[in-house]
């Protein structure tokens, strides 16, 4: 008799949060955590959405932060099942609602042009990169490399879908933040706050959280950087700190 695909329940860091995970699927992971604490949120009221949502993770960790009407969006329908299971579990079937659909077939789900907040953890790799492990499992490269969708595409759907002066945030690989400042002004979304994460402090970043305006004005701010790990392989006390706290 087999398992239920290795099925387990873990909760979000800091809060009271449950959330399913399977092995043969992308689980949450540190980038997701971050950019659901990044983002700017509005303060009562609105629409926020997230692309490539996988279970749930970020639109769950939102509702903390903020009452907006929150839409998930995941192309994977094993995802997309466990998302609104999550949110079901979690008693937050008022406030999210997943579209299990590929980001580039909306038109008949979404409100273009209305959201206050538009994020993303998107695929970090482009197609060429790790070919072999692309192939290996398509549910783990869908969620990993740009098979679906490219860096363009979610710049040029999310200024689409955020309104005038709203805000889009993203968390990718530092190695491309040439091509995400670029697709953000191709597409009119002006780069406001930056902010790099490192694995420890004598380490180069790995991770970066970036946030535009739509038609917003020239000018970023650099926040304070993020070092997840001291040199004793424990988190940082300040990671620990915003990491954990809801």
């Amino acid at each position: 008799m087999c398992k239920m695909k290795e099925e387990r329940v873990d909760f979000l860091p800091g809060t009271n949060l449950s959330i399913y995970q399977r092995k043969d699927v992308f689980s949450f992971s540190t980038d997701a955590v971050l950019l659901s604490k990044f983002t700017s949120t509005p303060k009562r009221g609105g629409k926020v959405i997230d692309l490539c949502a996988g279970n749930g993770a970020i639109p769950l960790m939102l509702t903390g932060r903020t009452d907006a009407a929150i839409e998930a969006v995941e192309i994977q329908k094993t995802l997309a099942e466990l998302a609104v299971r999550n949110i079901e579990n979690n008693h937050l079937e008022k406030q999210i609602r997943v579209i299990n659909k590929d980001i580039m077939a909306l038109e008949d789900e979404v409100t273009w042009g209305r959201y206050d907040v538009v994020t993303c953890n998107p695929p970090y790799f482009p197609m060429t990169v790790n070919e072999k492990d692309r192939n290996a499992n398509l549910k783990i490269s869908l969620a990993r490399h740009e098979v679906a969708c490219t860096l363009d595409d979610v710049v040029r759907i999310s200024s689409r879908l955020v309104k005038y002066r709203g805000k889009v945030a993203l968390v990718h690989r530092p190695e491309r933040i040439g091509d995400i400042m670029a697709a953000l002004r191709k597409y009119q979304l002006e780069p406001k706050r930056i902010q790099y994460v490192y694995p420890k402090r004598d380490k180069e970043a790995n991770m970066v959280l970036i946030e535009g305006m739509k038609n917003g004005s020239p000018g970023v701010k650099t926040l304070f950087p993020i070092v997840v790990y001291g040199n004793d392989g424990f988190y940082t006390k300040e990671f620990k700190r915003h990491y954990e706290s809801w």
